[in-house]
């Protein structure tokens, strides 16, 4: 999957091999404006449309802010968030993971 750092070179994402293919159908006008967009920052409709859609997925999957829990389920969590568990290997192991969208 493509780099998703703002700051990575063009040359970086361009690198990566497409292994699949979308297609949709979108309203002239709608096509118009992504195409103006896309020029206005030297990009092509593609990479226009695949950067702002993965940018936005990934936005939307880090900003899941509501979640329900009984109230046994919500006791052990706030018991967790307020005492953190000490670091080791399996927590550094996780940390130092690529994020699924990398």
């Amino acid at each position: 999957m493509a780099v998703l750092n703002r700051d990575a070179s063009e040359s970086t994402r361009r690198k990566l091999p497409a292994d699949a293919t979308i297609t949709m159908r979108v309203p002239a006008r709608t096509r118009d404006l992504i195409d103006s967009a896309a020029a206005s920052l030297g990009k092509s409709r593609t990479e226009f449309v695949l950067d702002s859609a993965r940018q936005h997925a990934v936005d939307v999957l880090l900003d899941r802010r509501v979640f329900s829990l009984d109230a046994e389920a919500s006791e052990v969590f706030a018991k967790a968030l307020a005492a953190p568990v000490a670091p080791n290997a399996a927590l550094k192991d996780l940390m130092s993971a690529k994020a699924p969208w990398e």
